[in-house]
């Protein structure tokens, strides 16, 4: 089943409303951002955090952002924090962040770098393969600490320390959550705003940027720096509106915006969880932190009720497409149809087409028990390699040598292997057809386990109920190879 298409989001030609349609839009400083992007293609960015040596599923809300505007046509800069990331955004905490070492960072950087990189990369060749007339251009990664690096603590004060009113930074939610805590806010954190406020301006004036889109826990900080480049021109004696009060996310019109913010809601569970390092359940982008079929598998195990925002937020389906596919799932939810498709586009979007096959490779083998095995690992050599990396860091394989485990009975190897708690339980399991082999059920008491049962002669797969060892076939310890 093809669940993509071509890249599409709903019937409107403007980038805002579509976003505003596939719930990815929280707050707007301005009406007429709407206007604007209608009109002209425009230069905007968005900060990505060098505090972990990979980007999580959480982050995905911002780049997918990212490149709904970059495959609109619009120049998108992705900022890697490596200045910033020294310092630490007190947004959405309510202790102190660790203070990493520069170099941390700066290594941190270097791999998010990279990643963002391949998601550009990966994601538009993803787009393209429905709609060829999307380009291939990719955006422009710049790092903060080239220009932060340049700039001394004294400028800082003057420059934007003097345009910037505290009384007004006080107000910032990502303050205010700290000044109520036992713990308070250093001055480090506090000046966290002024910084990524800087960047907008450095970006506003080198590079023509006009809009800055975050996370709806990067809302002050985007204000403060739509006011530093507001105050800045008025300053050199240009065109200025006055600060304008910002009521229900959007800002009272004005007639001559300079720059704008735009927030996307935090990627949360329905039940409002978040997710992240600092919530514990990061999911990375890394394949090393994260494998293929891990990745794949979480998308697939979300629940009916995250689905359908998953879908809107973390893939390129059209609504219409995701509308008229949670229709057909919740016909028959059992299907999980909505899981599968996100787990696919998601996967493939990522990893690309092959890793993609291969953690579909490893669901089948070990979820899909009516599945021919021998089947589906002898269709591709290299399928049982695949299978093997992708389950490579899962407790469910199980390595043996060849004397541990040929012409062993079956109930002693399920026993050892740990599948069931004892060779007598895996006898009774046996007589009672609950031991399979290969998915064939077990059915002589002393069946043994031969050579000929490893599928390649590599791997063989092992079940009690619904529990599933996969067995990999490593050479006798005795053979000297």
């Amino acid at each position: 089943m093809h669940f993509f298409r071509r890249y599409a989001t709903t019937t409107s030609t403007n980038i805002i409303e579509r976003l505003k349609a596939r719930g990815m839009l929280s707050q707007v400083t301005s009406k007429n951002l709407a206007r604007v992007t209608e009109e002209r293609k425009i230069t905007l960015y968005a900060g990505v955090d060098p505090s972990a040596v990979s980007l999580h599923v959480g982050n995905l809300a911002v780049l997918m952002t990212m490149l709904h505007f970059h495959l609109d046509g619009h120049t998108v800069i992705p900022l890697i924090g490596g200045a910033t990331g020294q310092v630490g955004d007190p947004g959405g905490r309510s202790t102190e962040r660790e203070l990493l070492e520069t170099e941390t960072v700066q290594n941190n950087a270097s791999s998010i770098t990279n990643q963002v990189e391949n998601f550009f990369k990966t994601a538009t060749e993803h787009a393209r393969i429905k709609d060829r007339s999307i380009g291939t251009s990719q955006p422009k990664i710049l790092n903060n600490l080239s220009w932060h690096s340049q700039l001394s603590f004294l400028s800082f004060l003057r420059f934007p320390g003097k345009l910037l009113r505290v009384n007004v930074l006080l107000t910032r939610d990502s303050v205010q959550s700290r000044l109520g805590s036992n713990q308070g806010i250093s001055f480090a954190e506090f000046t966290y705003q002024l910084l990524q406020a800087y960047d907008f301006w450095y970006l506003n004036r080198n590079h023509g940027v006009e809009l800055q889109i975050g996370g709806s826990d990067q809302w002050g900080n985007i204000i403060s720096g739509v006011e530093l480049i507001r105050k800045a021109n008025a300053v050199e004696g240009k065109s200025l509106n006055e600060p304008v009060e910002i009521k229900n996310g959007i800002a009272d019109e004005v007639v001559d915006d300079v720059a704008y913010g735009l927030t996307i809601p935090l990627l949360t569970t329905s039940t409002g969880e978040k997710f992240g390092k600092s919530a514990g359940n990061a999911i990375w982008l890394d394949q090393r932190l994260t494998s293929t079929f891990d990745f794949y598998q979480f998308f697939i195990r979300v629940s009916d009720a995250d689905a359908p925002m998953y879908l809107r937020c973390l893939t390129l389906l059209s609504v219409e497409e995701i509308d008229n596919l949670m229709r057909e799932h919740m016909a028959s939810p059992e299907k999980r149809l909505a899981q599968h498709a996100l787990a696919t586009e998601v996967t493939q979007m990522i990893h690309g087409d092959a890793a993609l096959q291969v953690a579909q490779l490893a669901s089948t083998v070990l979820y899909d028990t009516s599945s021919s095995l021998e089947t589906a690992l002898t269709s591709n050599p290299d399928s049982v390699g695949n299978l093997l990396e992708a389950l490579r860091d899962n407790p469910r394989l199980k390595r043996v040598s060849s004397d541990q485990a040929i012409g062993q009975y079956m109930t002693k190897v399920a026993s050892s292997l740990g599948l069931v708690a004892s060779h007598a339980k895996a006898r009774t399991l046996l007589q009672g057809g609950g031991l399979y082999l290969n998915n064939h059920r077990i059915t002589e008491l002393d069946r043994k386990l031969n050579k000929s049962d490893f599928i390649g002669d590599k791997v063989a797969f092992l079940r009690a109920g619904k529990e599933m060892l996969v067995v990999e076939l490593l050479p006798s310890e005795n053979s000297g190879d």
